[in-house]
């Protein structure tokens, strides 16, 4: 109903983001508790970034290139914002112990803690939107 406006795209992106934020917390807890697990490689999840480049990808305004065969792929397509999920992935690059585990606590412990931040943060937002809306109706 309200995802034609404005204000339902921004609340709609607001939850999507704290359903990440959801999740990149147990994705840290996980590392946090597995620091001592012998070849045990940490995870990350990645949203915001995808999140970015689909609405990015609305506001394209370039001019579409011209397709002469149905299954070649569009140069600018738009990507539809709530089709982005949240991608957890694993950490193949860095090593800190000898025994093959990559986490080192407390860099997982600091994400962890802005990763907190950051949902406070869109709770207020989206109280925010809702406290405005109040506004206006009365």
């Amino acid at each position: 109903m309200f995802l034609n406006n404005s204000f339902g795209k921004t609340v709609d992106v607001l939850h999507r983001t704290m359903d990440a934020a959801t999740l990149r917390q147990q994705v840290l807890a996980n590392n946090i508790s597995n620091a001592d697990t012998p070849n045990f490689k940490r995870s990350s999840l990645n949203f915001e970034a995808e999140l970015k480049r689909a609405l990015d990808s609305e506001d394209v305004r370039k001019p579409q290139a011209a397709l002469t065969h149905e299954k070649h792929i569009s140069f600018d397509r738009v990507q539809d914002y709530s089709d982005v999920r949240p991608s957890r992935f694993l950490d193949y690059l860095t090593q800190t112990d000898n025994n093959g585990n990559n986490v080192d606590a407390e860099q997982e412990s600091m994400l962890l803690l802005q990763n907190q931040l950051r949902y406070d943060l869109l709770t207020r937002s989206i109280s925010n939107q809702f406290t405005q809306l109040n506004i206006v109706l009365r």
